[in-house]
């Protein structure tokens, strides 16, 4: 079993520097009003991933530093989880670390090893149950109540609230993809409407990939086809000569004088014979180009029918590019237009489809709602079953907490929904549900015979809430145990015989937990296996001996103070002695 052995408390509230030795037993921590007991407490709940609150910080220190040695056993949950995060274990101990600075930044530290502080939260769940005055207050409220009788039934709810989980975040997600589709009809039908007339629109051009600049480059050569074919007609004369003027001078004439020239000495010098052969290959390329010039004027097309069937084709790509093809990835183009239509189309299908898919998630959504039905009926009887034993094992235990007349009962019920379709149907009523259920769950407490059972909320006085909690705690320690159990005036309101068996009661829960009470009242401190005394000192701070294990006449001294505010009275000595003999006794 994982036990916390020690903390050191540096810088944090009125603590200056102080360390707390606990026992693996029942360990009282006990002082008089702000002499900083509550540290303890707020120590514990740092080191186990709490909320860092910079305010905590003692004044002029720059950081509150919390360190803790836990003795683990190989296997522990807690040892295992520390490994998972890389931590080391010494000699079966394990070394936990938090760091509050004054301007609020934390860090944490598991094993020699820096860790998020949600892994000290993580193992505080499998160390630590940690009770107080707010946790009591937490128990008025019915959404804990439920979450109490849930823990303590375990898997007989586990498993049913499991699968009714997951069917209610599937109707949950089948119901708001159903609600979005029938709101927004209208806005569906308007968008149908705007792809149908520009897919028509497309179709009736029906325009190519790449036409709009083959078009364009077929206009502009219709346009100047005149110019064109002037130009070629009186590059092919200066190239091959014109027939009709036999002493003109042509550049196929000139270039072949050239290589008859150099053809007929290019045996005496290869250098010349390579420049012979470039000015064959020029020969040869102009003559190929010549008559490519001779057929290009045959080709032109100078029909003024065919560019204006051009230009008339080319608006209608214009309109439908300036329509459709604007945010294209392939810019202003008949591509982008053909990839707005081929986007729309499927637009388009998946709008036409939305009746079809109405229909598909109203069938899932009643299909859901009877399923979830179902498993509502089932959750809400696994937690009736558990509700009886629960209310049972608390009553029994009030018994041993002077209160053996109350007793403790569970209320399961529904609220009614305001229609059906807000609802579902259990037990032929259609009942509010929601993420854990249908049930609100309530518990309730009749104090004494005759006492019609209220809500604690109204019914249960500071004590009586006190000890019902208290009673709580250890139904859970038995079905759900964790190591260390952390009570913070838990025995508030509570006095005479009743704190007595308040304090039998946590002494009989430390034989198979370490606990640990933060109390006023000397009847709990008698029963404890160590009793720990915080002192303040004259400059108001607690230093490093001012949190002392009282032994002997140091603790019969602090009992006497506690008692009657005297650490000297003789009466007040003599009942503390009692209460100690009467705790080693056994009760």
């Amino acid at each position: 079993m994982s036990v916390l052995e020690e903390m050191r408390i540096r810088s944090l509230g009125v603590i200056d520097d102080a360390v707390v030795e606990l026992s693996p037993g029942f360990t009282a921590v006990t002082g008089e009003t702000g002499a900083g007991k509550t540290m303890v407490v707020t120590s514990l709940g740092l080191l186990l991933g709490g909320r860092a609150d910079p305010a905590l910080v003692r004044v002029g220190a720059k950081a509150a530093v919390v360190e803790g040695r836990i003795t683990v056993s190989p296997g522990d949950a807690a040892a295992v989880r520390a490994e998972e995060a890389g931590g080391e274990i010494e000699d079966g101990a394990l070394l936990v670390s938090r760091t509050v600075s004054a301007e609020g930044r934390s860090r944490a530290h598991l094993g020699g090893r820096s860790v998020p502080v949600g892994v000290l939260a993580e193992l505080a769940d499998e160390l630590v149950a940690v009770h107080g005055q707010t946790d009591q207050q937490g128990l008025l409220k019915p959404a804990r109540q439920r979450q109490a009788l849930d823990r303590y039934a375990g898997d007989g709810v586990t498993v049913p609230h499991t699968a009714y989980t997951a069917a209610y975040r599937r109707l949950r997600a089948v119901s708001a993809e159903l609600e979005e589709l029938t709101t927004r009809a209208r806005e569906r039908a308007q968008e149908a409407d705007l792809l149908r007339f520009g897919l028509d629109e497309i179709a009736a051009v029906e325009p190519l990939a790449g036409e709009d600049a083959d078009l364009a480059a077929e206009a502009e050569r219709l346009g100047h086809a005149e110019a064109l074919a002037s130009a070629a007609a009186l590059a092919h004369s200066a190239l091959a000569g014109d027939p009709e003027d036999p002493e003109g001078v042509d550049a196929t004439t000139v270039v072949a004088a050239a290589g008859r020239s150099l053809d007929a000495v290019r045996a005496h010098d290869p250098a010349l014979a390579a420049l012979a052969d470039r000015i064959g290959e020029i020969s040869i390329l102009l003559a190929d180009v010549a008559g490519e010039l001779a057929g290009y004027a045959d080709q032109l097309d100078a029909d003024p029918l065919r560019l204006a069937a051009v230009e008339e084709r080319r608006a209608a790509l214009t309109a439908l590019i300036r329509k459709y093809g604007q945010d294209g990835l392939d810019g202003h183009s008949t591509a982008a237009v053909l990839a707005w239509a081929r986007e729309g189309a499927a637009r388009l299908t998946e709008l036409e489809g939305d009746d079809d898919r109405i229909g598909e998630l109203t069938a899932e959504r009643d299909a859901l709602r009877a399923e979830l039905s179902g498993l509502g009926q089932a959750l809400t009887d696994a937690r009736t079953e558990a509700a009886a034993r629960f209310a049972e094992a608390v009553t029994g235990e009030l018994s041993s907490l002077a209160m053996p007349h109350a007793r403790v009962s569970f209320a399961v019920r529904q609220t009614e929904a305001a229609d059906e379709a807000s609802g579902i149907d259990i037990g032929g009523r259609s009942v509010v549900y929601g993420p854990s259920g249908a049930d609100e769950v309530e518990l309730l407490l009749a104090p004494h015979p005759g006492a019609q059972p209220r809500p604690i909320a109204k019914g249960a006085s500071g004590g009586e809430l006190s000890r019902v909690m208290l009673a709580v705690e250890v139904v859970f320690a038995g079905s759900d145990p964790v190591p260390t159990y952390l009570f913070d005036e838990v025995d508030a309101g509570v006095g005479g015989k009743a704190a007595v068996e308040v304090g039998r009661r946590l002494a009989k829960l430390a034989r198979s937990a370490q606990v640990v009470v933060v109390t006023h009242l000397p009847q709990v401190a008698a029963f404890a296996d160590r009793q720990l005394l915080v002192e303040k000192t004259v400059d108001g701070s607690v230093t490093r001996s001012g949190v002392t294990v009282l032994e002997g006449e140091d603790r019969v001294r602090e009992l006497s103070r506690m008692l009657a505010g005297q650490e000297d009275s003789e009466t007040a000595r003599a009942h503390a002695e009692e209460l100690l003999a009467t705790a080693r006794a056994g009760g």
